[in-house]
C-alpha cells in the first residue's frame, strides 16, 4: 500500500463474493483493502475505526442492510464515500440507495477496470452509476408525474363530463357554486390545463375518468 492509495473496505454477507472482490482488487496498486465486513453493522463499525476512503457495500445483508448502513455512515459525517455493489437493479433499490447518500451504484457484472475506475471516482466524491442503472434512472425521470385527484375533484370532473354547469354541479353534489369553481381550478392546476374541455380529455387519456363522455359534454361555465 502506498501513501496515496485509496483505502477501501469490502462489505458483503457472501464470503465467496467478498473474497472474489478482494482478489479482483488486490493487483491494483492504487487501491488498498483495509477491512472486510459481512453485514451493515460491521461496515458502520469499520468506517468508525478505520476511516476508509471508500466503502464498497452490498445491498441485501443481515443485521443491517446496505441502505441502512449507508444512511448511518452518511449521518455520521464520515469522509467515507459509499459505493454500492450489488446484483439488484430495480428502480426501488436504486432510489433507496441514492436517497440514502451512496455516491455510486454498480452491478456485480462490472469488470475489474470499471470497478477500479469507479472506486477512484467515488473517492473524489463523483457520482458513479453502472450504464444500466443510469438508463433506468433517466427513463424514470422522463415518466410523467402521476396525477392524483381527490374523490371530490373526481366527482366534479365527472359532472363536467356529463355536461353540467357549475350551478348544476353544485346542486348535484350539494356544495356551493364557488366551491365547484375552487375544485375545478385545483383540477386545472394538477392537470396543467386551462379549461374544462382539456381537463376532461386529459383525464380520460390518463385513465382518471373511465366512463363514456356524453354528447352534452362541456356545457356551462
Amino acid at each position: 500500500m502506498t501513501e496515496d492509495s485509496i483505502r477501501v473496505i469490502v462489505v458483503d454477507d457472501h464470503a465467496v463474493m467478498r473474497a472474489g472482490v478482494v482478489a479482483l482488487l488486490a493487483p491494483e496498486p492504487t487501491v488498498a483493502i483495509v477491512g472486510q465486513a459481512s453485514n451493515g453493522r460491521e461496515a458502520v463499525e469499520l468506517v468508525e475505526s478505520l476511516a476508509p476512503d471508500v466503502a464498497l457495500i452490498d445491498l441485501r445483508m443481515p443485521v443491517l442492510d446496505g441502505v441502512a448502513a449507508t444512511m448511518e455512515i452518511v449521518a455520521s459525517r464520515a469522509a467515507t464515500r459509499v459505493l454500492i455493489l450489488t446484483t439488484y437493479d430495480t428502480d426501488v433499490e436504486i432510489e433507496r440507495a441514492v436517497e440514502a447518500g451512496a455516491v455510486g451504484y454498480l452491478l456485480k457484472d462490472t469488470t475489474r477496470e470499471q470497478l477500479v475506475d469507479a472506486i477512484r471516482a467515488a473517492a473524489r466524491g463523483e457520482t458513479v452509476l453502472a450504464p444500466r442503472v443510469a438508463q433506468r434512472l433517466v427513463a424514470r425521470m422522463r415518466r410523467p408525474t402521476p396525477v392524483v385527484l381527490t374523490a371530490r375533484e373526481l366527482d366534479v370532473l365527472n359532472a363536467v363530463a356529463d355536461g353540467l354547469s357549475n350551478a348544476d354541479i353544485g346542486r348535484r353534489l350539494v356544495i356551493a357554486e364557488a366551491t365547484v369553481k375552487t375544485h375545478l381550478l385545483r383540477v386545472f392546476a394538477k392537470l396543467d390545463v386551462s379549461d374544462r374541455t382539456h381537463a376532461v380529455v386529459l383525464a380520460l387519456e390518463r385513465g382518471l375518468l373511465v366512463r363514456p363522455v356524453r354528447d352534452a359534454l362541456f356545457g356551462g361555465d
